[in-house]
């Protein structure tokens, strides 16, 4: 194995666990995606997204697709967030333009009550099958990372039915009703580890934990919402210790201490948030996963090069770093300028520049 394939295999789980690396490792959200002409070409097969996310030969090939065409130093999961309530048996659809909508949204005791967490290897063997797929083809190229939703953003879609707008259902049942409310996360909680140990054990090596709606909660009730239940997750996978684990709470930059507290080995953070304040605020306990604002991939190729090198920067020397965007890739994005970036971070962090 030469020494580019070598280190391309091991350098992000090096950067997770703040070990020295020969350049800062990247990987994309939503790498996988509308702007790459080959993943609308599988997309076109599959016939609709969910199709796709539950056809494990399709998935993987979209899965790895950016990873055969630029030097990323990662592959990610193609799925959804929402698959787990989805075998919930919520009903789970898509509104072209609008999103992700299910048909059964849980608002009551007996239909919270009635919920119980999935068996990842029967109501959610597709996903399990194409971790195991997309492991065997990457054949040690880089590695693969898990994930699922964190059991706050979960609970938010199921309650309100679709994606946060005013998120007048969650926040009146956070109320009005906590402990309602608490009882639905702890079965959130119980299927998130399993459904991730399913993951690790199909043959993930890292996992991410998404908390998309994080943000939209009030300084007291993060810890206890939010906060919580991934922590309890992270101390309950089987494969803790031999698996790190990213948490990204969006818009909760300023949380990132009480964030650290999860047990996670890194922290996503966005483009809100300066990677160096971030770094004095977590100590060293974690690395630290972004920031490029995704809008900075429309800027012209000189500029896109010198907002990578500022990012860079700003994080400063030292291990514990893994470029990033500071939220998922947007879907019109030229596939040109995403090889403009990685080329970019990949000569300015071997540089030191």
């Amino acid at each position: 194995m030469s020494d580019d394939v070598s280190n391309r295999s091991n350098r992000l789980l090096r950067a997770l666990r703040r070990q020295p690396v020969d350049q800062t490792p990247i990987w994309l959200m939503r790498q996988a995606g509308r702007y790459l002409p080959e993943y609308r070409a599988a997309r076109a097969r599959a016939g609709s997204f969910m199709d796709l996310c539950r056809n494990p030969e399709l998935a993987c090939e979209v899965t790895i697709q950016p990873v055969r065409r630029y030097a990323l130093d990662a592959a990610i999961l193609f799925s959804d967030i929402l698959t787990v309530p989805d075998a919930m048996g919520l009903g789970l659809y898509f509104v072209e333009g609008e999103g992700p909508r299910f048909e059964r949204p849980v608002r009551d005791a007996h239909a919270i009550h009635g919920l119980r967490a999935p068996d990842p290897a029967v109501a959610l063997r597709y996903v399990v099958d194409t971790v195991a797929k997309v492991r065997r083809e990457l054949d040690g190229l880089c590695p693969l990372i898990g994930f699922s939703g964190s059991p706050w953003t979960l609970a938010t879609y199921m309650i309100e039915g679709q994606g946060g707008h005013d998120f007048r259902h969650v926040k009146g049942l956070l109320y009005g009703d906590p402990e309602l409310l608490e009882s639905l996360l702890a079965t959130l909680t119980r299927a998130v580890t399993d459904y991730l140990d399913a993951q690790v054990e199909a043959g993930a090596q890292a996992l991410m934990i998404f908390d998309t709606w994080g943000g939209v909660l009030s300084a007291r009730d993060f810890p206890r919402f939010s906060r919580d239940p991934m922590a309890r997750i992270i101390e309950g996978l089987s494969h803790r210790a031999q698996v790190p684990v990213i948490v990204f709470t969006k818009g909760g930059g300023g949380w990132l201490p009480a964030l650290a507290d999860t047990g996670a080995d890194a922290l996503g953070v966005d483009w809100t948030v300066s990677l160096r304040e971030a770094r004095a605020q977590v100590g060293g306990r974690v690395a630290l996963q972004g920031n490029l604002d995704p809008q900075a991939l429309y800027a012209p190729p000189a500029r896109l090069r010198a907002e990578a090198q500022a990012v860079l920067r700003d994080f400063g020397a030292g291990p514990g770093h893994v470029f990033n965007l500071g939220h998922g890739m947007l879907p019109d994005i030229a596939p040109e300028q995403v090889a403009t970036l990685i080329e970019a971070v990949q000569t300015a962090s071997r540089s030191g520049n």
